[in-house]
């Protein structure tokens, strides 16, 4: 009997070993994983600041080169090249621009900012572009900004 209380002590205290080892396995788990989840969160725009920084270079290459130069065809040339970068980071990030000019007026993608009377163009028709709207993933970003056509008086 004395061994079987024995037996039974043992096993018990090696339990109690595994089970405090596989809590304290649990725990320090939940530790690194609350750990990695605040590095996601923290450094989650790290992608889209590497996509943008491109056309921030650019930017500064055209400002400097424009004050060297003074040539104006310079300097839109380098403002145009900025702006395709820029066009191709968002394209890159999954973000498309709202095409607007000459489609009827879409109030869940456009955002009427004058109403112009125009007879080349059908009533409620994007006729221009103030600030362009972007999606990302189908999901409405920026609405674009437009002046819509309307009857000639």
């Amino acid at each position: 009997m004395d061994s079987t209380v024995q037996a039974l002590t043992a096993e018990r205290d090696d339990l109690r070993d595994k089970w405090a080892r596989a809590r304290a396995d649990l725990e320090n788990y939940r530790r690194r994983i609350q750990r990695e989840m605040e590095d996601d969160r923290k450094y989650a725009a790290t992608p889209i600041v590497k996509a943008l920084l491109p056309g921030l270079d650019g930017l500064q290459r055209a400002l400097k080169a424009a004050s060297a130069s003074k040539n104006i065809d310079e300097l839109t040339a380098g403002i145009e090249m900025v702006v395709k970068q820029f066009d191709a980071a968002l394209i890159g990030l999954g973000v498309q621009p709202i095409e607007a000019v000459g489609k009827p007026f879409d109030p869940h993608l456009h955002e009427a900012i004058a109403q112009v009377p125009n007879a080349d163009h059908p009533p409620m028709t994007v006729i221009d572009d103030i600030e362009r709207g972007y999606t990302l993933h189908e999901r409405i970003v920026r609405p674009t900004k437009v002046i819509v056509s309307a009857a000639p008086q």
